[in-house]
């Protein structure tokens, strides 16, 4: 018995404990609540004297419908209704509307001003209504568009990328947070739209052919989109769902592009060109990256179409990784590495691209790409050679094997193609593509 005793002592001090500092808690709870309470009425009296200010400070100014539905948009209390124009009208929402809308009714006095206005004004509208019927001069051309030739300097701001990613290695580049001085003044979708710079390879290729000739040049296409990123080590911006960026030149260069941003998480923008030469391309764009530590690696995923509507020759083929080393330390520099391959739906024929890592040990040049054309049977025709970020150039192949000889007057070029090196015997080559020049 005396221990039972005790242990119910004990029980009820334990329990008389807990309950007083659940009550304390209650307690301090309940006046935070009524703190609250206070605060947010102290707001609402606020935002109503910042309402009638607002509404004395605008009575005075002519009517103007933007002006009305903007000053309309403010959300009033019931206590404030009394104060409202007789001749505002509120109109209810519906049960699955997710906002109230104020419809902001003209007053007697601005109805009778533009009474008069439209009354003096008469002539006026007169010789607009000739103007809109025909009956002026002649027709004016229409106007020329005037486009800038140099964007901004970027300000250099100093900035420490390892204090800002040490906690985000594995992460995805989209959920990363970035200072805004690491963007360029870029969205992804013009950044898109630039692959289209060298156009004019794919107009010269409406005329082949030829399909393996065709698909050099479709070749060169592709390479070229890299060119301009050799400098580009800035992130460009993560469009906004449903944003879409378009580029008009029809009269002057034939084409016309729509790049709209479908998805924002992951980031995917979906890209449509179509040109008056004969050709159409299309595709849908996803980026996926991961943080590395030394460096950061950005992995297009989607396809690319291009169809030439003449020939009916459809090609498809996807991006080759970027990646941006010397993150930790040193200068930020971009290199593309992977192989590419571009197939022709109708005819099989089929490029084989390889883009080689830089290294510093490596004999071979900087940004060099290597390719060879082939048709269905898998017999190569052409040999491609060049740099993503200079030129590229293009081979016909007279012989091909292990160890052919070598012939008078041609030249030997060497692809590799694992596991084994094939030889190529090739005719002087020919130039598909030089970068142009930066401005």
């Amino acid at each position: 018995m005396g221990f039972e005793a005790t242990a119910c002592r004990d029980f009820l001090e334990l329990a008389e404990t807990h309950s007083r500092k659940w009550q304390r808690a209650l307690q301090y709870e309940h006046a935070q609540r009524l703190h609250l309470e206070e605060t947010i009425e102290q707001l609402a009296k606020q935002h109503n004297s910042l309402e009638r200010a607002f509404r004395n400070s605008t009575a005075g100014r002519p009517a103007n419908p933007t002006k009305s539905f903007s000053e309309g948009s403010f959300l009033t209390s019931k206590g404030e209704d009394s104060e409202e124009d007789e001749d505002t009208e509120y109109f209810d929402a519906m049960e699955d509307s997710t906002s109230f809308i104020t419809v902001i009714t003209e007053s007697r006095e601005s109805r009778k001003a533009e009474d008069d206005t439209e009354s003096v004004s008469a002539d006026d509208w007169t010789a607009t209504d000739n103007v809109l019927d025909g009956t002026s001069s002649e027709p004016q051309a229409p106007p020329t568009v005037k486009r800038r030739s140099r964007i901004p300097d970027k300000p250099n701001y100093s900035l420490n990328l390892w204090s800002i990613m040490k906690n985000c290695i594995g992460r995805e580049l989209s959920k990363i947070p970035m200072p805004v001085n690491f963007n360029e003044p870029l969205s992804m979708l013009q950044r898109l739209t630039e692959d289209l710079e060298y156009h004019h390879l794919l107009d010269k290729a409406v005329s082949c052919t030829s399909s393996v000739e065709q698909m050099c040049l479709v070749a060169a296409f592709s390479v070229s989109s890299y060119s301009t990123t050799v400098h580009r080590i800035a992130k460009p911006f993560n469009p906004m769902l449903g944003e879409t960026f378009e580029l008009d030149r029809l009269d002057d260069m034939g084409l016309r592009s729509l790049c709209e941003q479908v998805s924002h998480h992951p980031p995917s923008a979906a890209h449509h060109v179509s040109s008056k030469h004969g050709w159409s391309l299309w595709q849908e764009i996803t980026i996926a990256s991961k943080f590395r530590g030394k460096y950061l690696s950005i992995m297009p995923l989607g396809a690319i179409h291009l169809e030439f509507q003449a020939s009916g020759n459809h090609y498809v083929w996807r991006k080759s990784t970027s990646t941006v080393h010397n993150i930790i330390v040193g200068k930020l520099w971009i290199d593309q590495t992977g192989d590419i391959e571009i197939v022709n739906h109708k005819t099989r024929d089929r490029c084989q691209l390889k883009f080689l890592p830089y290294s510093y040990f490596s004999k071979e040049a900087a940004r060099k790409v290597t390719g060879v054309v082939s048709d269905s049977q898998g017999k190569a025709h052409y040999v491609l050679s060049g740099s993503w970020d200079e030129q590229m150039e293009c081979s016909k192949v007279v012989q091909s094997g292990p160890s052919s000889p070598t012939l008078d007057g041609k030249q030997k070029t060497i692809y590799q193609t694992l596991p084994q090196k094939t030889i190529y015997q090739t005719l002087p080559a020919k130039l598909l593509w030089k970068k142009y020049p930066l401005p």
